[in-house]
């Protein structure tokens, strides 16, 4: 399986494959600009060929990237209407730039506004991204953690997928968001089940590439997203060992995005415990 984690690239994107092998990651995801400002600055050619130099010295593959925490397609002001649109074009060229897999993004917030009409929005905000920048790398929705914002729900994103009828457009299931939106109450053996066959049905396996694996800290249907270390949250080993058991998401990529147990962001200990779930 590939188990990977979001690490760091200061200093260079190049950063990744060192900061993602020393933690025992073989996949990763990354920020390709600052996730908290409109503004994003484009990698140089330099340090592009740099980043590709370094990916043929290390076994971390595939690489994601993570869009801006500002992004909102569900908003009713049209100036960040537009600068979300704007801001998940310029991340998704620096992700093809460097041949990443896809962008991950949040989809934003309802605001109170009729959900059937802010999905429309959501969806032509969507299309246009696509429109303006060509390529293979995948522009991938993540559920949501509040029935508040969009995609909390898998029929949200069921719905948005075959709206955008491209390959190009995937899902992302992070296991915090799922549990504290309360789309599935444990991580049981049967309880597993049933939301496997729920995203199956409402999204299709064949089109959810990539996973967040994260503990949660709040409980069950909190519609508050904190993410915990393995092991020390909600779902629990236990409840990750019965994720690693369905044949559908062993071949998926599973990525880390955990507090790290020194507050540093996902570690070597939180990679171990990921791994022990699945041996």
């Amino acid at each position: 399986m590939n188990i990977g984690a979001h690490v760091s690239v200061a200093g260079g994107l190049w950063k990744v494959f060192e900061n993602a092998s020393s933690i025992g990651a073989n996949c990763a995801q990354i920020f390709g600009s600052s996730p908290r400002q409109w503004k994003s600055s484009v990698p140089s050619r330099e340090a592009v060929e740099a980043y590709k130099t370094a990916r043929q010295e290390y076994v971390v593959n595939p690489v994601y990237l993570h869009a801006a925490y500002l992004v909102n397609l569900g908003s009713s002001d049209p100036a960040i209407y537009e600068k979300s649109i704007m801001s998940l074009i310029d991340h998704l060229r620096i992700a093809d730039m460097i041949e990443a897999k896809g962008l991950i993004f949040h989809l934003g917030s309802f605001q109170g506004g009729n959900k059937e009409g802010v999905l429309q929005k959501t969806l032509k905000g969507i299309m246009s991204v696509l429109e303006e920048v060509q390529g293979d790398t995948m522009l991938i929705m993540e559920n949501a953690a509040s029935k508040k914002k969009i995609g909390a729900m898998p029929e949200e994103l069921g719905w948005l997928l075959r709206g955008a009828n491209s390959d190009r457009v995937g899902v992302c299931i992070d296991t915090a968001h799922a549990f504290e939106a309360g789309t599935i109450a444990s991580f049981s053996p049967d309880m597993v089940r049933e939301w496997v066959a729920l995203w199956d049905r409402e999204v299709g396996w064949e089109h959810i590439p990539v996973l967040h694996i994260n503990d949660s800290k709040t409980a069950y249907n909190s519609q508050h997203d904190r993410h915990e270390n393995i092991g020390e949250g909600y779902i629990g080993k236990e409840g990750f060992s019965n994720l690693a058991k369905v044949k559908a998401l062993q071949k998926k990529d599973w990525i880390l995005e955990v507090p790290g147990f020194t507050g540093k962001g996902p570690d070597k200990q939180n990679m171990d415990c990921i791994k022990n779930c699945i041996a």
